[in-house]
C-alpha cells in the first residue's frame, strides 16, 4: 500500500479513510468489527469519527462510534496499526457549537477514554465556533499535544477566510497550527473547496482528507430516481443531486466504469484520490460488500482523459 504523508503531521496515511460515522449505528459493534478487520487487514490505516457520531439517533448521545472503535482496537491489539482522526466541537447536549479552552481539555478525556487510548493521532475543529476565537482554541491544543494527548491537530468546515485567520493567529501567537483540513469535496460539491480553499491548503503544505466524498451515497449510482430515495436512511439528503448535472456525472461514472470494469463508487473515488490538492477522501461502508468495492479505488488509476471527462461532467453549472 501506497502511502502518502498527512500534510506536515508526520503521520503518512493510505489513499482511503474509513469513515466511522455508520460505527453503533448503521452498522452493529459485530458488523463494524469485521469491516474494520478487513479495512486495516487490506492495508489501509486510517479511520475518522467525531465524539458527536451518532447523537442523531434515537437513543443515541454521542460518542457511539468512538466506543465501537475503541473496543476494536482493545479486542483486535490494533492500536499501533491504525491513524484514529476525531474530532471536538459539535453540539452534543449544549445547543451550540464550542470550541473554548475549558470545554476541548474535557471533551479530550471523553474521547481518550471512549477510545480506550492515551493520544490521538489527528484532533479537528469540528466546525466554526464563532464565539470563540482562535487564540483560545489553539492554545487548548498546545496544551494536548505538549501533554502527549494528541500528535497533530486540524480543522473541519472552514471557508478559505477563516483558516488564513486561523493560520495567522497561530504564526503570530506561536501557536500550533492547524496541520489538516477536512473539506465537503466531491464530483457534485466542489464550490466550497475548489479555488481559493485548495489555494491556501496547497501554498501551506496542509493534509486534505475530504468528507462526502461519494455526495451521501448519491455517487455509489444506487439513486436515479425519487423512487430509490428509501432505499438507506441517508437517501432523504439525495434529492437535490437528481437533476441535469447530477444525472452528467452519473453518465460519465457509468462510461468510466465500463471502461475500467469498476463501479461508479469506485471511480468517483479515484477521482478525489488523483487530485494532487487532496491526501485521501472519507467513505464508509456498512457491508463488507461495499466495502471491497470502495478499496478497489485505491488501484484504479485514470488517465488524463478519464479525468477530462470527469471534470467536464461535473463542470459547475
Amino acid at each position: 500500500m501506497q502511502m502518502r504523508p498527512l500534510g506536515r503531521t508526520g503521520l503518512s496515511i493510505a489513499p482511503l479513510v474509513f469513515g466511522g460515522n455508520v460505527f453503533g449505528w448503521t452498522a452493529d459493534k459485530a458488523t463494524s468489527f469485521d469491516l474494520l478487520d478487513r479495512f486495516v487487514d487490506a492495508g489501509f490505516n486510517a479511520i475518522d469519527t467525531a465524539d458527536v457520531y451518532s447523537r442523531w439517533a434515537p437513543g443515541h448521545v454521542g460518542g457511539e462510534s468512538e466506543t465501537v472503535i475503541g473496543e476494536w482496537m482493545k479486542t483486535r491489539n490494533t492500536r499501533d496499526r491504525v491513524v484514529v482522526i476525531t474530532k471536538v466541537g459539535s453540539d452534543m447536549g449544549s445547543g451550540k457549537r464550542d470550541l473554548s479552552k475549558p470545554y476541548i481539555l474535557k471533551a479530550v478525556e471523553d474521547s481518550l477514554r471512549r477510545l480506550q487510548t492515551d493520544v490521538i493521532d489527528l484532533y479537528l475543529s469540528h466546525w466554526p465556533d464563532t464565539e470563540t476565537p482562535y487564540e483560545e482554541t489553539l492554545s487548548a491544543y498546545d496544551d494536548l499535544l505538549k501533554a502527549g494527548k494528541v500528535r497533530s491537530v486540524g480543522c473541519s468546515n472552514l471557508d478559505a477566510a477563516q483558516l488564513r485567520s486561523a493560520l495567522d493567529v497561530a504564526r503570530d501567537k506561536g501557536l500550533p497550527r492547524y496541520e489538516v483540513l477536512q473539506p465537503e469535496l466531491n464530483l457534485y460539491d466542489r464550490s466550497s473547496f475548489d479555488g481559493p480553499l485548495s489555494e491556501l491548503t496547497t501554498a501551506e503544505g496542509l493534509g486534505v482528507i475530504t468528507y462526502f466524498s461519494l455526495a451521501k451515497g448519491f455517487l455509489s449510482g444506487k439513486y436515479r430516481s425519487e423512487a430509490d430515495l428509501g432505499q438507506s436512511p441517508r437517501g432523504g439528503g439525495i434529492g437535490g443531486y437528481l437533476n441535469p448535472r447530477g444525472y452528467a456525472i452519473l453518465a460519465a461514472l457509468d462510461a468510466l466504469g465500463a471502461k475500467h470494469e469498476a463501479k461508479p463508487a469506485e471511480i468517483a473515488l479515484a477521482w478525489i484520490m488523483a487530485r494532487p490538492d487532496v491526501t485521501a477522501p472519507i467513505a464508509s461502508a456498512t457491508t463488507l460488500e461495499q466495502l471491497n468495492s470502495l478499496l478497489k479505488a485505491a488501484d484504479l488509476v485514470l488517465d488524463a482523459d478519464d479525468m477530462a471527462t470527469l471534470e467536464q461532467a461535473s463542470a459547475p453549472a
